[in-house]
């Protein structure tokens, strides 16, 4: 009777532990899945505001500062390097706006 009792436990035990283990699997992906979803969703606002910005083809002194600032946040969202790399460039420059970079993020804008 001992023997019984002692080994629906531990198959209790294995139940409960396989159970905790599945939970705790679900739990990460749901926050691994919702990290990639508030991941994607401020990528896409960057590329709206990076678009908006660059839409007249003209970068003021203002849209360089503002576009520059969005360059940290493009790059930690995981946008596409279509996006980051003119971003970059353009952050990078002088004061005076290269119009590559400008027209590559148009074009990437654009699709």
């Amino acid at each position: 009777m001992k023997r019984r009792l002692a080994a629906l436990v531990a198959a209790a035990s294995l139940v409960a532990l396989s159970g905790c283990g599945q939970v705790q699997g679900a739990a990460e992906k749901a926050v691994n899945d919702g990290a990639s979803q508030v991941a994607a969703a401020a990528g896409t606002e960057v590329k709206k505001q990076a678009c908006a910005l660059v839409e007249d083809g003209l970068v003021s002194v203002k849209d360089k500062e503002l576009l520059g600032g969005l360059v940290a946040g493009a790059e930690t969202a995981g946008a596409p390097a279509e996006i980051t790399t003119p971003l970059r460039q353009i952050a990078d420059s002088g004061d005076q706006v290269p119009a590559e970079p400008v027209k590559a993020l148009q074009d990437a804008c654009a699709k």
